[in-house]
C-alpha cells in the first residue's frame, strides 16, 4: 500500500512540476519587465575617431575597456552591446578591433568607419 501512495505522490509532484515549467514561457499581461542594457556602448562618432596605426592605449581611450579580451588571441578586442527592452526582442551590436603588436590594423563589425580603406573583394580563383 505504501508503494502505491508513494507512486501517486511522485506522479502528482511530477505533473505539478511539468505544469509550472510550462507556465514559465507564458507572458502574463500587466507584468513589468525592466530594460536590460549590457556591454560597451559604441556609436558611429567613436568608430570614426579610429585610425590605422593607433596604439592600444589610444583605442582604449576612444572606445573604453573592451568587454572581451581573448586570452588566446591578445591582438583582438571585442566590444559588444546588448539591449533587451522589456518584452521586446534582443538588439545586439558588435565591434572588433585587431592589432599587430601595439598597432591597430583592422576594424570589423556593425559600425563602419570612413577612415578605413575598403577591403579588397576576394576573387574565387585565389
Amino acid at each position: 500500500m505504501q508503494s502505491r501512495s508513494r507512486l501517486t505522490l511522485s506522479l502528482s509532484l511530477l505533473l505539478s512540476l511539468a505544469t509550472l515549467g510550462a507556465c514559465s514561457g507564458i507572458g502574463f499581461p500587466g507584468v513589468y519587465r525592466i530594460n536590460v542594457e549590457q556591454g560597451n556602448i559604441v556609436d558611429q562618432e567613436m568608430v570614426d575617431q579610429l585610425k590605422p596605426q593607433m596604439t592600444r592605449r589610444q583605442v582604449r581611450f576612444v572606445l573604453g575597456t573592451p568587454i572581451i579580451e581573448d586570452t588566446f588571441n591578445a591582438d583582438r578586442w571585442d566590444y559588444v552591446h546588448v539591449v533587451r527592452l522589456g518584452n521586446e526582442n534582443l538588439s545586439r551590436s558588435q565591434l572588433t578591433v585587431v592589432f599587430e603588436g601595439d598597432v591597430l590594423v583592422d576594424v570589423e563589425g556593425d559600425l563602419v568607419s570612413e577612415n578605413w580603406p575598403e577591403k579588397e573583394a576576394e576573387t574565387e580563383g585565389s
